[in-house]
């Protein structure tokens, strides 16, 4: 090569010239499209289908050229395919779990063949070997699933959203577990991936996989989702794709019955730090194919050490210096980079940029924003184009502080040749995934829980499947039913008739309850007070706070102040004050069966064991504790990947009618036991037993303000507890109107919710069961994985 260019292997060693690329071809694409005659059907009970009357719409390549059309689906074909989707279900789920696992292991070997089909249709954006390491980690689990995870079952018919700028790998992340346990699944992509959606779809069928089991129905706009949902054959809907769609989503189902569960990882903010220890060329290196190299999903944010962070701006500068403009997605993008740039250095930035930008057109250069502020723009609302804010921080603990003000907390990027203070880092950061040395690391064995706005469920590894199963002692959470029409802003806005007690003398008075908020027993802020009736509905009871939305302030920010000092605790604390609690609750075994017998109408003896299981239960969540730890992953490349269940933060539960004292003492040993405050709203017919127990929690050694107990009506405190954008987790026992709300509401910010209807026609939660310690502990936790190479 030197001779024939007439250069020295020295020379092309600075020059470093990069040899011809590979021309792109899609011919093998282009042929299964004609094959098609251009225009794609919906895939229903194992084939194509394409109704003559239905609308349909032309897809685009990235540089505007036609792909094919496809079928915008009606009403009617969601009910075609729901009835295919039930049948396929019963085929799929009744084969054994070694029969299950041979059709996944069948594709592996089918998607050799077809792959570059695969990877033309999605434009480079998927690769075959991608999906089938996907194959072969799920086609494992769905052998093993009676083995490893005994006593789960699956949903039923799994319906999977995907936004239109979602691409296939992170949508098969979710069809592929969920056919793995059992499941039907429905796969409503985005436009982008329908194509390659369909084809899999057939090569799914050709592996054998039962007709029906695996369907896909393609849309012109997202509002076809929220019809798939509403189908009462739906058991469960996942959606992955950007936050704004899947707010739509959330909104349109709320009332429907169906649980949804949200990834919205596309447009999240991911930042990058790196710290005075780490390797700076590689640090700088691996920013350069971060920000600029790989296709965008996620904005990153820069954050380096002040002592270092000359250093790092002189070698962006340099490495940057060969970079071309990068493509943007549409011509208007161009416009709001531009915009972006121009507000960031009239507010003091330093643009440095690889190139000039050309006078117009669809292309940026790559641009590093240095010394932005954390409320600029640019960082809060980042654009779709090549930016890249660089700021400064001093201490570790600023570091951290800045990283967590992000409201994402899908993934970070840690960079350091400290291996104490990266595990001290990634353990106080709020994101699901953390990267040490490398970033956007992915393995389907590694839990990806978005924290924060970046999502309220798990996918990946053991951790994700669970989303796709049931036990079979749980009952229903939510009645089947079209939504109802509710005014959301006067929700909870209704007062309480006010009840006169009649007694002729003191000593015949009712007795009056306090609250417990911040570790103190206390009147409402209000000052007002609510009757309880006895059990056969006429007189008065006694009498309890009705607690507001001041109150709620109140104990959220109690909760704030003693959460992360209770989590440091470790395992052994909390188990010894949950040791504590049983001890003072059998202490006062004789008051609390009389509460409950007085405050329910229960006799005696029934009381007795409701009392017995609760102080068994408390019992229970102690020996819990330091049970299930996360542990270590077997990652296929060199490094250590290692997953830990994290505390949500401060959760907000409204207890059920059923059982109170068991109820309350389950739900409440579940939160502190993994390291969660919480703020509880006892039942508002029967809150006597939960007010009683405040005695308990008075004299016990748990910090103040970590458990808070508020009463009060019911709807009220509801509206309260979801618009607290600091309360990360919702537990809800209520009305159909309160489940409407909640589903409605609790989206920006984005809360885990846990929702039961109480019907009195409906089979309530058996709290008795021991099954429900392990539902009641995977509803308390969220997932982390920190990622660490080793070569």
């Amino acid at each position: 090569m030197a001779d024939s260019t007439n250069k020295s292997v020295y020379d092309i060693f600075l020059s470093m010239e990069k040899g011809p690329a590979q021309t792109s071809s899609t011919a093998t694409a282009k042929a299964w499209l004609d094959h098609h005659s251009q225009a794609l059907g919906l895939f229903i009970n194992g084939k194509f289908v394409r109704p003559a009357d239905r609308p349909s719409c032309l897809l685009l390549d990235s540089k505007g050229g036609s792909v094919c059309s496809i079928v915008c689906a009606v009403e009617d074909d969601i009910s075609q395919c729901a009835s295919s989707a039930v049948n396929g279900f019963k085929s799929w789920s009744s084969r054994t779990c070694y029969q299950r696992a041979q059709v996944l292991l069948k594709l592996v070997s089918i998607l050799g063949m077809h792959g570059k089909c695969v990877s033309e249709l999605c434009e480079a954006s998927c690769s075959p070997s991608a999906l089938v390491r996907l194959l072969q980690y799920y086609s494992s689990w769905a052998q093993l699933r009676d083995i490893l995870i005994t006593n789960w079952r699956p949903l039923g018919v799994v319906a999977v959203v995907a936004s239109d700028d979602c691409s296939l790998y992170p949508l098969y992340c979710k069809v592929l577990p969920a056919l793995a346990m059992g499941n039907s699944v429905i796969v409503v992509p985005g436009q982008c991936t329908a194509p390659a959606a369909l084809l899999l779809a057939q090569l799914f069928t050709g592996a054998g996989l039962p007709s029906g089991a695996l369907n896909v129905v393609t849309r012109s706009d997202f509002s076809l989702c929220a019809k798939v949902a509403q189908n009462p054959s739906i058991s469960y809907v996942t959606y992955i794709g950007n936050k704004e769609d899947g707010v739509m989503l959330c909104k349109a189902t709320a009332g429907m019955g169906v649980p949804v569960s949200v990834s919205p990882y596309i447009g999240a903010l991911c930042p990058l730090i790196i710290f005075e220890s780490a390797d700076i060329d590689s640090a700088v290196d691996g920013v350069i194919d971060a920000a600029f190299k790989t296709k965008k999903e996620v904005h990153w944010v820069l954050f380096v050490q002040d002592s270092v962070l000359d250093s790092v701006v002189a070698r962006l500068r340099l490495r940057m210096g060969g970079l071309k403009c990068v493509d943007l997605r549409h011509d208007a993008d161009r416009a709001l980079v531009e915009t972006a740039v121009q507000e960031a250095e009239q507010q003091g930035a330093m643009v440095i940029q690889s190139c000039s930008a050309p006078p117009s057109g669809a292309v940026y250069p790559p641009t590093l924003l240095c010394g932005t502020a954390p409320s600029s723009p640019c960082v809060v609302w980042p654009s779709s184009g090549p930016l890249l804010p660089v700021m400064s921080f001093r201490s570790n603990t600023e570091a951290v502080t800045l990283a967590n003000h992000s409201p994402h907390g899908k993934s970070v990027s840690i960079w350091t040749e400290d291996l104490t203070l990266a595990l001290e880092t990634a353990k106080n950061l709020s994101f699901g995934s953390v990267w040490v040395n490398c970033h956007s690391v992915s393995d389907p064995c590694l839990p990806v829980c978005g924290q924060k706005d970046s999502g309220n469920c798990t996918d990946g590894g053991q951790e994700g499947l669970y989303q796709f199963l049931k036990l079979p002692s749980s009952s229903s959470p939510l009645p089947r039913s079209s939504p109802l029409s509710m005014d959301y802003t006067k929700f909870g806005t209704g007062t309480f008739p006010v009840i006169i007690p009649e007694y002729s003398d003191q000593a015949n008075a009712s007795k009056s309850y306090l609250q417990f908020v911040g570790g103190k027993a206390c009147k409402s802020v209000s000052g007002c007070s609510l009757s309880v009736q006895p059990p056969g509905g006429s007189g008065v009871l006694a009498y309890c706070p009705d607690g507001g939305r001041k109150d709620v302030r109140n104990a959220v920010e109690a909760a704030i102040k003693v959460q992360s000092g209770w989590i440091k605790k470790g395992p052994t604390a909390h188990a010894q004050s949950l040791y504590s609690l049983a001890k003072g609750l059998e202490a006062k075994r004789q008051d609390f069966v009389m509460s409950v017998s007085i405050q329910t109408g229960l006799s005696m003896d029934e009381a007795e064991k409701e009392v017995e299981l609760s102080i068994a239960r408390l019992s229970d969540w102690a020996s819990y504790c330091d049970k299930i730890q996360g542990g270590t992953l077997p990652m296929p490349k060199s490094g250590s990947a290692y997953t830990l269940p994290e505390a949500l933060g401060v959760v907000g539960v409204i207890l059920p009618d059923k059982n109170p004292l068991l109820s309350m003492v389950t739900v409440l040993g579940a939160a502190i036991a993994t390291g969660n405050a919480i703020v509880m709203v006892p039942s508002q017919k029967y809150p006597l037993p939960a007010l009683d127990f405040i005695q308990v929690l008075q004299v016990s050694d748990l910090p103040a303000g970590l458990v808070n107990v508020i009463s009060g009506g019911k709807d009220q405190l509801t509206v309260a507890l979801a618009n607290h954008s600091v309360i990360k987790a919702i537990w809800y026992w209520g009305s159909a109107e309160g489940c409407q709300y909640l589903q409605y509401t609790c989206t920006t910010p984005l809360k885990t919710l846990c929702l039961f209807c109480q019907n009195d026609e409906e089979e309530e939660k058996d709290w008795t069961h021991p099954s429900l310690l392990e539902e009641m502990w995977r509803n308390a936790v969220q997932w982390k994985s920190v990622w660490i190479p080793t070569a």
